[in-house]
């Protein structure tokens, strides 16, 4: 059974179509205990870090994803959920939930480019099982205005391109995260959530 999170911070509608369309077992909570009991979590949101974090002191759910962290089950972050689980963003200056070691950088205005990084960009994969069957630089939906920059490069399993190369998608042992949307992002998307399902 697979936990999906709500913690206010929008975007449970089309994980919850992707998931119905795999025909996964899931449920979307904020109750920290059903939560727990969960085999597999998604975390995933859209919108302000420090905003986010409040709403996870507030209710409890930073010490249920730090606690699941630690169990060893698969827990996968989206989008504002997967920068989250970094120790910190410069967005707000935020301090955030440290599950995986690194920060949250700001895309520079200086290059020229629009921001927020908003549309289809192409992927760089390594071979992590959260990638299986999937070829290389199949284009996935990104929005955001920042990216994670893990303190360890090893943490790295995807890249893409917005005026620099920048971290796409991050696994250290059970703990992974992508910037881009799978629930939004196809046929690849698909694959890559039915990869986590399977996982």
């Amino acid at each position: 059974m697979i936990a999906v999170v709500d913690y206010e911070a929008g975007n449970l509608k089309s994980v919850e179509t992707a998931l119905e369309k795999l025909g996964a077992d899931f449920f979307i909570s904020s109750d920290p205990l059903r939560l727990a009991e969960a085999d597999k979590m998604i975390f995933p949101g859209v919108g302000e870090a420090a905003q986010a974090m409040a709403v996870l002191k507030k209710t409890g759910l930073d010490l249920v994803l730090k606690e699941f962290a630690l169990t060893g089950k698969p827990l996968l972050g989206i989008c504002l959920g997967s920068q989250i689980l970094f120790d910190s963003s410069e967005e707000s200056d935020t301090p955030c939930l440290g599950i995986l070691p690194g920060k949250v950088c700001r895309f520079s205005t200086e290059m020229g480019l629009k921001i927020p990084h908003m549309g289809w960009n192409t992927l760089t994969h390594s071979d992590h099982p959260l990638f299986l069957n999937l070829p290389q630089d199949k284009s996935f939906y990104f929005v955001h205005s920042y990216y994670v920059e893990p303190q360890n490069k090893a943490d790295i399993i995807g890249s893409s391109d917005y005026g620099h190369s920048f971290t796409a998608a991050v696994a250290r042992k059970n703990v992974m995260a992508t910037q881009f949307h799978p629930e939004k992002s196809g046929e690849w998307g698909l694959l890559i959530l039915q990869n986590f399902i399977d996982l």
